[in-house]
């Protein structure tokens, strides 16, 4: 038996510039896996079938059986992807995604299952919505009941990104969520701005930032209007208090900062207690400056290891029984 003809789950995640595929064993272990950047705006014609196939070509030389279910999470379920799904209430689990998953076959035979998104407040005045991350969060309280670690209490998670969210979990179910925009913001003032405008023209936010971010985190704990104390990043400059290639590394701070305070201060922080803690899930440089702008306010924030949407699309698929 080869290691791929033993695979019993492909999980999927599909998001809107990136494409990540794993085939796994009936204990959830990686036997191979593929990615690129073939996100939902990259197919062409909105021939999703197509690029699946080409995608599962890529995870063997041989064509996958067409009785290995498949599971996928993220944007290939937005308006703008394959199967629009609606979005689930709170609270939820990995037991609430599993029974509102939307099955779809294609014209091959294969069986695809799809995660639904999450929503929040949807009768308010601030309506919330995320795909994707609630997976990836799954994955998380997943690994930790798996290790037997403390999950009774309330936890925060944050996944940083172009839109930021804040998860609160408690008792091992997703009861609140954020999201907030610091990345696009950032990408937006730095790019089209006349923030940007004097900053270095290749100048890119680095692992290390420095005492810039330093500076910038202060100033996104202060208070005022945002947009008010965002203008710094050009009158420091201005008056020679900032570099141009520090610009950046400031401004990033500053944002990263404010939204932290604002995070803790509506109360989507916790309270306090030996059975509360907050974990970044993200990558590398940017989870970093989380945890970093988390210790500026004197909160101790662990990175989770990374591959959680894929252990939480495998707790999903185990609920559902897709798994034999």
């Amino acid at each position: 038996m080869t290691a791929l003809s033993a695979a019993a789950l492909i999980a999927i995640d599909w998001g809107t510039t990136s494409f990540r595929a794993w085939a796994l064993d009936a204990q959830g272990q990686v036997l191979r896996s593929t990615s690129g950047d073939q996100g939902i705006l990259s197919v062409r014609d909105g021939d999703f079938e197509a690029s699946l196939e080409q995608a599962l070509t890529r995870l063997d030389d041989r064509t996958i059986a067409i009785q290995v279910p498949l599971i996928a999470a993220g944007m290939i379920t937005s308006r703008n992807g394959w199967v629009e799904t609606p979005y689930l209430p709170l609270p939820l689990d990995a037991a609430a995604l599993a029974g509102a998953l939307s099955p779809h076959q294609t014209s091959r035979g294969r069986r695809i299952h799809f995660v639904t998104g999450a929503s929040s407040d949807m009768d308010g005045d601030f309506p919330d919505v995320m795909r994707g991350e609630e997976t990836e969060v799954i994955g998380q309280v997943a690994s930790d009941q798996a290790g037997q670690r403390q999950t009774a209490g309330q936890r925060l998670f944050v996944l940083p990104g172009t839109h930021s969210k804040w998860v609160r979990v408690t008792a091992g179910k997703i009861t609140a969520f954020q999201t907030c925009m610091t990345g696009e913001a950032f990408a937006v003032l730095r790019d089209h701005s006349i923030l940007g405008r004097l900053m270095d023209a290749g100048a890119q936010t680095g692992a290390d930032p420095g005492a810039a971010f330093e500076r910038g985190l202060a100033a996104g704990r202060g208070e005022g209007a945002l947009m008010a104390r965002a203008f710094s990043a050009r009158s420091l400059a201005l008056a020679g208090s900032l570099a141009p290639g520090e610009i950046a590394d400031y401004l990033s701070g500053l944002l990263i900062g404010d939204e932290i305070r604002a995070g803790l201060a509506q109360g989507m922080g916790l309270a306090g207690g030996a059975d509360q803690a907050v974990t970044i899930i993200g990558r590398g440089d940017l989870a970093e400056r989380y945890a970093r702008a988390f210790a500026a306010f004197g909160i101790a924030a662990a990175i989770a290891p990374q591959g959680m949407n894929r252990r939480g699309l495998f707790e999903i698929a185990t609920k559902a029984g897709l798994i034999g």
